[in-house]
This record gives C-alpha cells, structure tokens and sequence, in this order.
C-alpha cells in the first residue's frame, strides 16, 4: 500500500473512531451514566488523535516514499489495536466480560497499539535519514512539501 493510501485510511479511521467516540459521549451525557468514560477517551485519542498525528506525519514527511510494508503494518497494528483496545475496554466497563477474561484481549490489542507507535517512529527516523536529515531536523522538509503544494 502507498504511503498516501496508507495516510488517507488513518484519517478515514480516525474520523469514524472520531463518529463512536461522539455517539459515546452523547449517550453517557443523555443518560447521566459515565460509566465508560475511559472507554469513550480511548476511542478518541487512540482513534482519533493518534491516527490524524500519523495521517499528518505521512503526509508531511513521508509522502515521496515508496510503498513498503512496513506503512501497511503499521497502519494494521494501530487500527486493529485500537478496535480491540476500545471493544475490551467497552465490555470491561460495560461487565459484559469479566477482567480475567478480557485482561489478555486488552493487553494484546495495547501490545498492537505500542507495536503500531515504534513502527512510526522507525519509519519517521528512516524517511529522516533517506532526505539526509535527521528526524528531529526534518521539520524544514515538512515546510517544503507544504510550500511546494500550496504554490
């Protein structure tokens, strides 16, 4: 999968986690039941937050890179791990399963969420490297591509 593929489906996620993670609130503030506030912070910063961050990161400094697997699994392991995070997460506060059953599931899908977060940061570190920056001096990169299409 290309790198802007793979960015555009991190923002399509995001903004679906973004539509859940809404519905969520507005159900808990209708129903005075805050019970699944954890759950409902989850969806929107592991769902929304983070996949925009790594949505704008591809885009701004590695959209000339070719397609690779590493992109695609990344993108898998956060966006799975994030579904499952927030499913566990819903059904623990929820006590629709018991934390023996459901602790394995959550730690599987944070495992996939941390997995997904060091795949960036190796990507981000090689594209750096690859414009013969480092990652934290790829900023004036960033600000060339984003010159280059406003102009």
């Amino acid at each position: 999968m290309t790198t802007l593929a793979c960015a555009y489906r991190h923002t399509l996620f995001g903004l679906i986690f973004a539509i859940v993670g809404i519905a969520l609130g507005i159900y808990m503030a209708s129903t005075h039941n805050h019970v699944q506030h954890v759950t409902h912070a989850h969806i929107l910063l592991l769902g929304l937050v983070v996949s925009l961050l790594y949505a704008s990161v591809l885009r701004l400094w590695m959209a000339d890179q070719p397609a690779s697997w590493l992109i695609t699994a990344q993108l898998l392991l956060h966006q799975i791990g994030t579904l499952v995070v927030s499913a566990g997460l819903f059904a623990l506060y929820g006590q629709l399963l018991a934390e023996p059953v459901l602790g394995p599931i959550l730690g599987l899908g944070s495992l996939a969420v941390f997995g997904g977060m060091l795949l960036m940061l190796l990507l981000f570190v090689r594209a750096g490297r690859q414009v013969g920056a480092t990652a934290p001096g790829a900023a004036p990169r960033a600000a060339e591509l984003v010159g280059r299409r406003a102009g």
